[in-house]
């Protein structure tokens, strides 16, 4: 794997200006895919225009005065992704990381109360030692539990940074989702029926609103209304 990234060949879902330098900071490993995530500090030169070159971003980060899901961030390369939420404590400012309809990352601006918390797609259970169930989710963490009550699909409304479990978002009909990936990226719809398919094929999402598209694209955000704030449809 190359260490290095130019800007020319940076993935299509990073919104960056192509031609102004040639190099950009490619985000390190992390639990987020490489072409779904961005590095903390482009996010501070070229979304936030709050550094100029790497140089100063990697001085603000080494300050701590960047947050990810209410930690400081020491990683001048971690990579960012759908759900984290960035918090800058001197400007008081807070940021969701979320998806448009372009398939673009975006910071959606939320407020300090919507900062505390983050919503946690369950991408898999586990058993541990003492028969406990581990949690395994979309952001990496994993959260064990004495019992079982969640389902795989299903999204946890998470307080950061303590982790605490505050509410449950089942996968099941009638709930909202937004579409992570695919051709309806960024569309928010309601689940009308769950297709299981008895073969190696992905199973299938079908929704009211007349399209279907597979599991994997598909991040519950609520019942009836989002759990979030969302992007305007017309986020460019």
């Amino acid at each position: 794997m190359s260490l290095h990234q130019k800007r020319i060949s940076a993935p299509k879902s990073w919104p960056i200006e192509k031609k102004t330098r040639k190099w950009i900071v490619r985000p390190s490993p992390g639990p987020h895919p490489y072409d779904r995530s961005i590095a903390l500090t482009v996010i501070l030169t070229d979304y936030l225009k709050y550094a100029d070159t790497t140089r100063e971003a990697r001085r603000i980060i080494g300050a701590r005065k960047v947050l990810i899901d209410g930690k400081p961030a020491r990683d001048y390369k971690r990579g960012v992704g759908l759900m984290d939420v960035i918090s800058l404590p001197a400007s008081k400012e807070h940021f969701r990381v979320l998806v448009d309809h372009r398939g673009k990352i975006r910071l959606n601006r939320i407020s300090a109360d919507e900062a505390k918390f983050k919503l946690a797609r369950i991408e898999n259970k586990t058993t541990v030692k003492g028969g406990q169930c581990q949690l395994n989710l979309h952001d990496g963490r994993n959260i064990v539990l004495k019992k079982d009550k969640y389902k795989t699909g299903d999204v946890l409304k998470i307080e950061v940074p303590s982790q605490k479990i505050k509410g449950h978002i089942p996968f099941k009909e009638g709930s909202l989702v937004m579409m992570i990936w695919g051709k309806h990226v960024g569309q928010l719809a309601s689940i009308s029926e769950y297709e299981v398919i008895r073969n190696p094929l992905p199973n299938i999402v079908k929704f009211e609103e007349g399209f279907s598209t597979i599991k994997d694209y598909v991040f519950v955000i609520g019942t009836k209304t989002p759990e979030i704030a969302t992007l305007e449809v017309s986020a460019e």
